[in-house]
């Protein structure tokens, strides 16, 4: 089986104290899933982490959310990254015409899942159900 992380489970993945990650690193193992995020998901997380430590002192304040930020990079990158390719942005094009209430992110995740014939693991079931061809599970609830 062929999954990719939206970035709630990629949250969870990293997160070695939280109950819903092993929950996900257990589902994972059961299914034996080949598991892979994307560029948009890395965006994603990557302006959080950002905004985050915009907020925060320079300096002491600023190590506990480097150190979290570095560990969802390396996980990221441990786990493979898939690209926003032209045949994802192809498929990006298509869906946006018809799903133009749907977020910009959002649409580019499930493009770079459709043109991998992959799952698409999130919690976020309601919007991504709307593309008729998208398998999408919630393997943390």
């Amino acid at each position: 089986m062929f999954v990719i992380l939206d970035t709630n489970h990629l949250r969870e993945l990293v997160s070695d104290e939280s109950a819903t990650g092993l929950r996900l690193r257990q589902r994972i193992a059961e299914h034996q899933a080949e598991v892979f995020t994307s560029i948009i998901v890395v965006e994603e997380s990557l302006r959080g982490w950002m905004a985050l430590l915009n907020k925060q002192q320079h300096g002491l304040d600023q190590v506990e959310t480097y150190t979290r930020m570095q560990a969802a990079l390396e996980t990221s990158v441990r786990l493979g990254v898939l690209p926003f390719d032209t045949d994802a942005a192809m498929i990006f094009t298509r869906l946006r015409s018809v799903f133009r209430r749907s977020g910009t992110m959002d649409l580019k995740i499930a493009s770079i899942a459709l043109a991998h014939e992959a799952m698409l693991l999130t919690r976020n079931l309601e919007d991504f159900r709307l593309i008729p061809e998208l398998q999408v599970a919630n393997w943390l609830d």
